[in-house]
């Protein structure tokens, strides 16, 4: 493995210390903190791109496209659910691990779902469980947009959201 290699797949520890954390869903961001959320994620594709290809060393999961994954997350932290609805789809997972693939499907579910296009969205969260099935039960994502979709039916919820929240132990 190249020295580069190595520095550019090391790279998200040596900033994992003194990253600022994503803002979560609801609340507020400044512009200043938008501004050094963008400069790192600026910063870690520079790093991907001189890497110049998707990568699973050191359990890492860095490069090109695990970077543009954070891009979506991170735009849909910020509020940016146009940007992630967009984009989202566009990014090809397909090579990244199981676990990468699915939190980015999870990621364009949760901008579907609040574009407020939720037959998609559900559809996204099916596919995921599909593909990893203890993940989708024990992650946020799917617990929370299941949890208010259930909450949102007049009536009783259809037979496929009835299905998942049953198996994610979410009274339907």
């Amino acid at each position: 493995m190249h020295s580069t290699s190595n520095s550019a797949i090391c790279w998200p520890n040596r900033r994992s210390s003194t990253e600022p954390p994503t803002p979560r869903a609801g609340r507020s961001r400044s512009s200043a903190d938008r501004s050094t959320i963008r400069e790192f994620l600026a910063e870690a594709n520079r790093a991907a791109q001189r890497l110049g290809h998707d990568a699973n060393h050191m359990w890492t999961a860095f490069g090109p496209t695990n970077v543009a994954i954070h891009w979506i997350s991170t735009a849909m932290e910020l509020g940016d659910i146009q940007i992630a609805a967009d984009q989202g789809p566009r990014v090809d997972s397909s090579t990244l691990p199981l676990e990468r693939r699915v939190r980015h499907t999870l990621e364009i579910a949760r901008a579907y779902s609040a574009q407020n296009r939720m037959d998609e969205a559900l559809a996204l969260v099916l596919d995921a469980e599909e593909l990893a099935p203890e993940q989708v039960r024990y992650h946020f994502i799917p617990r929370h947009l299941i949890t208010a979709w259930v909450r949102q039916q007049r009536g009783k919820p259809s037979h496929l959201l009835a299905g998942v929240a049953q198996r994610l132990s979410i009274v339907a």
